[in-house]
């Protein structure tokens, strides 16, 4: 049985141990690819890896034949793969990877008709300090989130805190995309962004038990400042073309807390 206030729909503690279940796929399928990432693999290849473990689960891939409105194409595959400048919906092809790529490997499925979402970034051999560290500020920018989210905070405390932790390091954060409400469907309210916009605070909103979302920093290297690279406005690239990086869990607010959904547990 769900809930909702203000279009934000509150899940039972049922459906979210049924999302739990999603995300602990979603869990073993970034392992399985992240421990494959090397110089030579190709996206495209993750992307295979992924399908068979999503078949074999039962489960399918919504991202696979999603549609956006900007977008000319439904989106052909069943995960993201962002390599270097680009932050997200890269689309898996036969470029191989080299040494000191960085690849954001972003994953959903849905599984008995509950979503889990969840992203990393995987350096490719050796990557430079500056693109390492980039890597450990995005992943802590997450962690950070992660410790803050408790009921009855107003998410844009904890996204100023993202942004203050993230610019204070010396990198940029992504305005154009943001963490989203999951459940039944991949995208649901509210949006959850990884930034405050002083002059603009309709996305904000209390976190309530039972509330479900994705928060997923998406980071740079140099400017947040982002564009489409290919005509059919899937691909996501920085403008300067410096490297980006992404980390995403799915979680449910909790009375006491946060408890991450795509954890592995």
């Amino acid at each position: 049985m769900t809930s909702a206030t203000n279009r934000i729909v509150l899940k039972s503690p049922r459906e979210i141990e049924l999302m739990r279940a999603a995300g602990r796929l979603v869990h073993k399928i970034l392992s399985d690819l992240g421990g494959r990432v090397q110089p030579g693999v190709t996206t495209a290849e993750l992307n295979r890896r992924a399908e068979e473990l999503i078949a074999e689960a039962g489960a399918i891939s919504p991202f696979k034949g999603y549609r956006i409105q900007q977008a000319r194409t439904a989106f052909p595959a069943s995960i993201c793969a962002s390599v270097n400048g680009e932050v997200v919906h890269g689309i898996p092809g036969d470029k191989p990877l080299r040494t000191g790529d960085v690849v954001s490997i972003d994953c959903g499925v849905r599984l008995k008709s509950y979503c889990g979402d969840s992203a990393a970034t995987f350096a490719v051999g050796p990557v430079s300090p500056a693109v390492q560290r980039l890597l450990d500020v995005t992943r802590e920018a997450l962690a950070l989130a992660l410790r803050e989210i408790r009921p009855g905070l107003r998410w844009s405390v904890v996204a100023r805190k993202i942004q203050r932790f993230v610019e204070s390091n010396g990198f940029g954060v992504v305005r154009n995309y943001v963490g989203h409400g999951i459940g039944q469907t991949m995208h649901e309210s509210p949006s959850v962004p990884n930034y405050v916009d002083s002059t603009d605070r309709t996305d904000d909103f209390e976190l309530v038990p039972g509330m479900t979302i994705a928060v997923e920093p998406m980071v740079t290297l140099g400017s947040p400042d982002t564009e489409y690279a290919d005509r059919d406005k899937w691909i996501v690239v920085t403008k300067d073309r410096q490297p980006a990086a992404h980390f995403e869990h799915t979680i449910a607010v909790t009375a006491s807390g946060v408890d991450i959904l795509t954890d592995g547990r």
